[in-house]
């Protein structure tokens, strides 16, 4: 191992295998996935609610509730990979939905934004927030059929428990 003599040979390996652990980051960081535990429900007011669904890769998250049956009990968490002011759009969804952008660290969360009554859309179809002046970082979002928010007292603000 002649070459391990050299520093200029130490050097390079030294830089190349930094750049191999940034690119192996920077795509790792492009999936989008979550790799830290998710929760698979959330207490609010005293009230524990499991997710139907968890969305924790980009792909689920575009999928959403698209074209899914949604009920009184349905709840879909989307889980991000950091903080971030993140949109949502109601293409081909079956109803009208609550949605609710959380900062959570840990097991405990607070409710930064709320947008209720979201209406489907199939065609020209507008983001929520949709103002872009909104501040709403957030690293959960959960969706709920409309009036979910107001019937469990969710507004700016509400803590929540994830388990």
């Amino acid at each position: 191992m002649s070459f391990l003599r050299n520093p200029r040979d130490l050097i390079a390996i030294g830089v190349l295998a930094l750049l191999l652990a940034i690119a192996a980051y920077a795509t790792l960081g492009m999936s989008g996935s979550v790799t830290s535990p998710v929760p698979t429900e959330f207490t609010v007011d005293g009230r524990t609610y499991a997710f139907t669904y968890i969305a924790t890769n980009n792909a689920q998250r575009a999928a959403g509730l698209m074209n899914r049956q949604v009920t009184n009990t349905t709840t879909m968490l989307f889980a991000f990979p950091a903080m971030g002011n993140y949109q949502f759009w109601m293409y081909d969804t079956n109803t009208s939905l609550d949605m609710i952008w959380i900062n959570a660290t840990g097991n405990t969360g607070r409710v930064v934004y709320v947008y209720a009554d979201a209406q489907p859309c199939s065609l020209s179809c507008p983001n929520y927030p949709t103002s872009s002046s909104v501040d709403c970082k957030a690293n959960y979002v959960i969706e709920a059929k409309a009036g979910f928010a107001a019937a469990n007292g969710i507004e700016v603000g509400t803590q929540i428990q994830f388990g």
